[in-house]
């Protein structure tokens, strides 16, 4: 079976990528780009990324590691291990969307990132490292910071696996 498996998160440059379950920023491109890349695939996510959502995104399937055997949601399919998860997922693209335990799962599996650099600090409680030297950038296009709206950048990392 071949996949192409992608991580894709948006992270502060003090490495935050979460608070209470949520992004501490807003950035509606981000959204948008996250959407786009990942419409019409199978993303892998952790149950509370899943329960994040205020319902299943649309065009998308909703492959879900957790470790409560008896876990069910409308929309999601289960999974209790990562081999499982990419077994659900199928050939092609696979987008690993979080929390930060799954992208750690996955890291070794995955041969691209896409990152948004947020170019600030914000307080958090869920951190991602930077990503490592084995990775390079492939792409990058930066924003200013627009209102309310941090700077930020658009990045693709790969590596050859």
């Amino acid at each position: 079976m071949v996949q192409d498996i992608f991580l894709i998160y948006a992270r502060a440059e003090n490495g935050t990528i979460g608070r209470d379950g949520a992004l501490p920023w807003r950035l509606p491109a981000d959204l948008k780009r996250f959407k786009a890349l990942t419409m019409d695939k199978p993303m892998i996510m952790g149950r509370k990324t899943f329960d994040s959502f205020p319902s299943p995104l649309p065009g998308r399937r909703h492959i879900v590691l957790t470790r409560d055997t008896a876990w069910r949601a409308e929309g999601a399919e289960v999974a209790h291990d990562a081999h499982e998860a990419l077994e659900l997922a199928g050939e092609g693209e696979v987008a690993v969307i979080g929390g930060a335990e799954i992208y750690g799962l996955f890291a070794g599996l995955a041969n691209r990132i896409e990152l948004t650099e947020i170019h600030g600090d914000y307080e958090g409680d869920t951190f991602m490292p930077r990503p490592g030297s084995e990775w390079r950038e492939i792409a990058r296009e930066e924003h200013g910071a627009d209102g309310d709206r941090p700077a930020h950048a658009f990045v693709t990392l790969e590596r050859d696996l």
